[in-house]
C-alpha cells in the first residue's frame, strides 16, 4: 500500500519533441512521474503536434492514469531573422544594425533583419535591448524609421531567430499572431485540457483568447496565463483572476524584468494564484544541465525544492524532456526532489483562510475538510467531484493528507492532474445507489490499495450525485473490520 510520505503532492509537466516520439519513452515518462504533457506550438507542423497527441492518449490509456495535456501557444515572439554565414560574433563596443530592410536572410557582422518590423517603432535611443535569453545586450545609438543603429554592450555568439527584449518591457506586439489564430483552429479538433496564452500583459488579452476559443466551440477550455512581461507583473492580480492557471515563465520574465528580481516575484506569483484558487507553474530552466548531463546541479536541486516548497501546483520540463538526452532521468529527478522537500515541516502547517468568509456550500465543504484534514490523523480524503472545483479548492489548502478525486469524466480527471496533490481516479458515481454512495467509493480505493483497514478518512460528496456544485456533505470514516465487512 503506498503511504502519504511517498505520494508525490507537487505535479511534473513535461515538453513533448523528438526526444518523446515514441509510446516506450512515453510511458517510461509517465512511470517515472509525469503527470501533464506540454506541447509546444513553436516548433514543428500541426501532423507532428496531432500524433504527438494522439500518442500521449495511447499511453494514458495502457497505464490507466489520467494525463493532461497543455497546448502552449507560441504568441508574439520578437526574433532577428537569419544571417549568410548562420551566425556571428558580436564583440563589446563594435556598432550592429537592427533593420527592416535588410533581405530576410542576409544578416551579417554589421545586421540583421527583423522578423516584426514594428520594433523599430517602439525604441528610443537609450533603450537596452536583450537578445538570445539576455547573453547579448545592445544600447540603441539611432533610430530611423527603417533601422536601430546600437552599440554592442555584452558580445556573444548570435545565431539564426534568436529573441529580442526590452529591458523594462513595453513592446507593442499583439498578444495572438496569425499562426496562433491557425494553431488554434486545429487545437479545436485535437482532444487538449488547456491553452497557454504566451506574452500575457492585460486581462484583455484573455478576453480576446476567450472570444476565439468561443468562435471555435471551446469555451470550456482552461486558459494558462504566462506571467512573462513586465507589463503582466503591473496587472498581475486581474491576471491571475481572468486565468484558469497561470505559469511563471522565467526566461523571458528575467530578461526583462532583471534576473536578480525573479525568487521573490516566483514566490509571490505562487501566492497570490493559490489565495485566488487558480493553480500554478513554476517553469523554465528547472534543470536545464540535465539535457546534456545524467544528474541535477545542485543548484538546480535547490531550485526546484523551493519551488515545492512554495506550494507551486507543477514545475515544468522544456528542452530537458523536449530534446534532452536523459527525459526519463530528469523526471525520476524532478519526483525525488519534490518529495523530499514535501517531507519538510512546513508542509504540514496552514493558517490560510482562517478568517476567510465563504459563500457557497460546496466551498465551504472543501475549506472544512482541509482544516479537519490538518487537525486529525486522517489517511486520506476522497472528494466525489463533477467538475473538479471542490478538489480545486482543496488543493489550495497546505496539507500532507493525499487528496483523491473521484470522478467519472476523463476530461475533469485529465484537468485535475495539474492540480497540486490531487489524485483523479475514475469512478462513476451514477452508478450506485443513493444510500450506497460513500461504501462504494470507499470500497473502490480499498481495492485500489490506496486505503486500508484501520485507517480514517473524511469522504465529501452531494446529496444529489451526478450535479455540478452539489457537494454540501462531509463524513468521517473508520475503516474498521465492521466497516470492511460491508464492502
Amino acid at each position: 500500500m503506498r503511504t502519504a510520505a511517498s505520494i508525490r503532492r507537487t505535479k511534473i509537466v513535461a515538453t513533448l519533441g523528438p526526444a518523446t516520439d515514441n509510446l516506450d519513452r512515453l510511458v517510461a515518462l509517465i512511470q517515472a512521474g509525469a503527470n501533464v504533457m506540454r506541447i509546444n506550438m513553436s516548433h514543428g507542423p500541426h501532423e507532428e503536434h496531432r500524433k504527438r497527441i494522439h500518442l500521449v492518449h495511447e499511453a494514458a490509456k495502457k497505464l490507466n492514469k489520467p494525463i493532461g495535456i497543455i497546448a502552449d501557444l507560441q504568441g508574439p515572439k520578437i526574433r532577428v531573422c537569419s544571417f549568410r554565414s548562420k551566425e556571428v560574433m558580436l564583440t563589446p563596443g563594435q556598432k550592429f544594425c537592427l533593420s527592416t530592410v535588410i533581405g530576410e536572410n542576409d544578416g551579417d557582422q554589421h545586421g540583421v533583419a527583423l522578423d516584426y518590423p514594428q520594433l523599430i517603432h517602439d525604441l528610443k535611443v537609450g533603450d537596452t535591448l536583450l537578445l538570445n535569453d539576455g547573453r547579448i545586450e545592445l544600447k540603441v545609438e539611432r533610430v530611423t524609421p527603417t533601422d536601430a543603429d546600437t552599440k554592442v554592450i555584452v558580445g556573444g555568439i548570435l545565431s539564426n531567430h534568436k529573441g529580442i527584449n526590452r529591458k523594462g518591457g513595453g513592446l507593442s506586439a499583439p498578444p495572438l499572431t496569425d499562426k496562433d489564430i491557425e494553431d488554434i483552429a486545429f487545437l479545436a479538433t485535437q482532444d487538449v485540457d488547456y491553452i497557454a496564452l504566451s506574452f500575457v500583459k492585460t486581462v484583455q488579452d484573455i478576453a480576446l483568447l476567450r472570444r476565439i476559443l468561443l468562435e471555435h466551440n471551446m469555451g470550456d477550455m482552461r486558459v494558462i496565463s504566462k506571467i512573462e512581461t513586465i507589463e503582466a507583473i503591473k496587472n498581475l492580480e486581474e491576471i491571475i483572476e481572468a486565468s484558469d492557471a497561470v505559469m511563471v515563465a522565467r526566461g523571458d520574465l528575467g530578461v526583462e524584468l532583471g534576473f536578480a528580481e525573479l525568487p521573490a516575484l516566483q514566490k509571490e506569483i505562487i501566492f497570490k494564484a493559490r489565495q485566488r484558487d487558480k493553480t500554478v507553474i513554476t517553469a523554465t530552466q528547472m534543470m536545464e544541465s540535465m539535457i546534456h548531463e545524467p544528474v541535477p546541479t545542485r543548484a538546480e536541486v535547490s531550485d526546484v525544492a523551493n519551488a515545492a516548497l512554495d506550494g507551486t501546483d507543477a514545475v515544468m520540463l522544456s528542452a530537458e524532456s523536449a530534446v534532452g538526452q536523459y527525459p526519463v532521468e530528469t523526471v525520476k529527478a524532478l519526483n525525488d526532489i519534490c518529495l523530499a522537500a514535501e517531507r519538510q515541516k512546513v508542509e504540514y502547517l496552514s493558517r490560510e483562510r482562517v478568517f476567510a468568509h465563504f459563500d457557497r456550500v460546496d466551498e465551504s465543504i472543501a475549506m472544512a475538510s482541509m482544516y479537519l484534514s490538518n487537525k486529525m490523523n486522517l489517511k486520506a480524503i476522497l472528494a466525489l467531484s463533477e467538475s473538479g472545483s471542490t478538489p480545486l479548492w482543496m488543493s489550495r489548502i497546505r496539507s500532507s493528507v493525499p487528496i483523491y478525486a473521484l470522478c467519472r469524466h476523463a476530461r475533469v480527471r485529465r484537468i485535475m492532474s495539474l492540480f497540486r496533490g490531487v489524485h483523479p481516479i475514475d469512478f462513476d458515481v451514477t452508478q450506485c445507489k443513493p444510500w450506497e454512495v460513500s461504501l462504494g467509493a470507499i470500497g473502490h480505493l480499498y481495492k485500489l490499495g490506496l486505503i486500508a483497514e484501520g485507517d480514517r478518512v473524511l469522504l465529501t460528496k452531494g446529496d444529489i450525485m451526478g450535479v455540478y456544485g452539489g457537494a454540501n456533505t462531509l463524513k468521517i470514516i473508520t475503516l474498521d473490520a465492521e466497516y470492511i465487512s460491508k464492502l
